[in-house]
């Protein structure tokens, strides 16, 4: 199932993959995400955006979460071009997802946590 902020195919596929270390995998990218959108909110320089804003962009796209990766493309894109005007509105846009999207994955990993010990057997 797909909606504008998390692909759940995504989701499923990773957890598939992952098995018993998903709960680790939403874990750590929560935690970097965290990181990331810091270093958005203190970067000083076009370089400095383009650099958090991509590998934001990447993760965020990794775990199926849709409309952050496509604002942090936005934001990677014009960072690039050096075009001053709206970036910080669209941190604060990228912020506002983050937000959105932080607590569907703690939800899915409160619920993946309770899958593996409904599956474990005696």
């Amino acid at each position: 199932m797909t909606d504008t902020h998390l692909d759940r195919d995504v989701l499923s596929a990773l957890q598939e993959v992952m098995e018993e270390d998903y709960p680790v995998l939403l874990d750590t990218f929560l935690a970097d995400s965290e990181e990331r959108l810091q270093v958005l909110r203190e970067a000083h320089d076009a370089a400095q955006l383009v650099s958090a804003a991509h590998s934001f962009k990447g993760s965020s796209s990794n775990m199926g979460a849709l409309r952050l990766a496509r604002l942090c493309h936005e934001l990677e894109q014009r960072a690039q071009e050096k075009a001053p005007e709206g970036l910080a509105k669209l941190v604060g846009e990228i912020d506002g997802e983050f937000a959105l999207v932080r607590p569907l994955y703690e939800a899915e990993r409160q619920r993946s946590l309770a899958s593996d010990s409904s599956n474990r057997c005696c």
